[in-house]
């Protein structure tokens, strides 16, 4: 019977610590959202997640293992919030600093920023209500459904799909939002210019074995682009995305159509942050 209580008695001291190190782990998760949060002027409280377990040995050593956060931030040139988000690894931020709120700049081994611009905000900023991204086109061509295109593609191409006025009478029109037009596709090459994001619509899209035909009613399929309207279709395809709200302002190294999303990532090596500027002014 005693050794049955000391064996009780441990597996509660155990489940005491795990409690305790979870509270001060999510005590130091909600100090880190809220400098997050007044210093960027966003609208809601970031989640901050810090990993490793024990937290308090993270913490008495002044050196977390990981933190990831995710925010909703406004833009000044897209209508709406996007998705951005940062990890940080070997984070030095002292316990003291993070107890009475005064921790602000920070070393940290490793950061990974990322942007996620998500279908609605693309749609409003291409003014394309239902606009969808899909990934590479399965034949790599540039609009020809693998029939005689013109040529290959860059590695950064992708789908565009959406409703467009056309000026000329097209075949098949719809409505979204109350606004009539045609179904188009085209093809379009995502890539990194410096601080920029640049979508370019390159051609129409006319394969038939790929996304975005694979997933749309064939009563939906995009209609042919007459050649009096291709270049401006292309045009109403093509926009250029500031990058410089990209988390602790870290430089982006790649972006990617992932999930109807464009993703826009970059990483930096021995950088100090500020906790309290999850954006860039």
């Amino acid at each position: 019977m005693a050794f049955r209580r000391v064996i009780i008695g441990l597996l509660c001291l155990a489940g005491l610590v795990v409690v305790l190190d979870f509270g001060a782990a999510a005590y130091s998760e909600y100090r880190v959202s809220r400098l997050l949060r007044d210093g960027s002027n966003l609208s809601a409280d970031p989640e901050v997640t810090f990993h490793g377990f024990p937290f308090v040995a993270q913490a008495l050593d002044d050196r977390y293992k990981k933190i990831e956060i995710r925010a909703r931030a406004m833009r000044p040139d897209i209508p709406g919030e996007i998705m951005v988000e940062a990890t940080l690894e070997g984070v030095h931020m002292p316990l003291g600093d993070l107890a009475d709120g005064t921790v602000s700049k920070i070393p940290v081994d490793s950061v990974q920023a990322r942007m996620r611009i998500e279908p609605t905000e693309l749609g409003r900023l291409f003014n394309i209500p239902d606009l969808q991204v899909f990934g590479p086109p399965a034949d790599k061509s540039d609009g020809s459904g693998g029939s005689g295109g013109t040529g290959m593609t860059t590695a950064g191409a992708i789908i565009l799909t959406g409703t467009v006025p056309l000026g000329t009478e097209p075949p098949l029109t719809v409505s979204v939002n109350g606004r009539s037009g045609s179904l188009v596709s085209v093809l379009a090459e995502l890539r990194i210019d410096g601080d920029q994001v640049r979508i370019t619509a390159t051609d129409i899209y006319k394969g038939s074995t790929a996304s975005p035909a694979s997933v749309v009613p064939e009563q939906d399929r995009p209609v042919v682009v007459s050649e009096q309207d291709r270049a401006a279709v292309l045009a109403m395809f093509t926009r250029t995305i500031d990058t410089r709200d990209l988390p602790f302002g870290i430089r982006p190294t790649k972006v990617e159509a992932s999930g109807g999303q464009i993703v826009v990532e970059g990483k930096g090596k021995n950088v100090t942050v500020d906790l309290d500027r999850l954006q860039q002014p």
